[in-house]
């Protein structure tokens, strides 16, 4: 199955379509972005359509509603999750400002306000 990111104008995305392998794969068997952007444009009346790796083959992240299409990075990123955290620009991701602990035994929340990890 392909994956499709239905964006609106500003990049942003709306929603994910599937789509059968059939409809991207030309008459010499090599899958077609575009030809998966016409068929779903034909069947929605709309025509901004990007396609998503669910395994992450492409575009660095599965497109999720709320993902932002960024065309320079052709790359899917999610929506900043703290305004501490700071955009990878090698996964696409947000990460935090102070890593994970180490600590396998315990659970930890983000604490925005002290700007780091507290025990959940």
């Amino acid at each position: 199955m392909a994956h499709f990111a239905k964006l609106d104008r500003s990049n942003k995305v709306i929603k994910v379509h599937v789509v059968d392998n059939s409809v991207i794969t030309d008459e010499n068997g090599d899958e077609q972005e575009q030809l998966g952007i016409d068929y779903l444009t034909k069947l929605h009346s709309h025509s901004w359509w990007k396609q998503t790796s669910y395994n992450r083959n492409f575009r660095k992240n599965y497109a999720n509603r709320g993902y932002q299409y960024d065309g320079s990075k052709d790359a899917f990123i999610p929506p900043k999750p703290f305004p501490s955290f700071v955009l990878n620009e090698t996964t696409m991701r947000y990460d935090p400002p102070v890593e994970y602990p180490e600590d396998e035994d315990t659970r930890y929340v983000w604490d925005e306000d002290t700007i780091s990890w507290k025990e959940n």
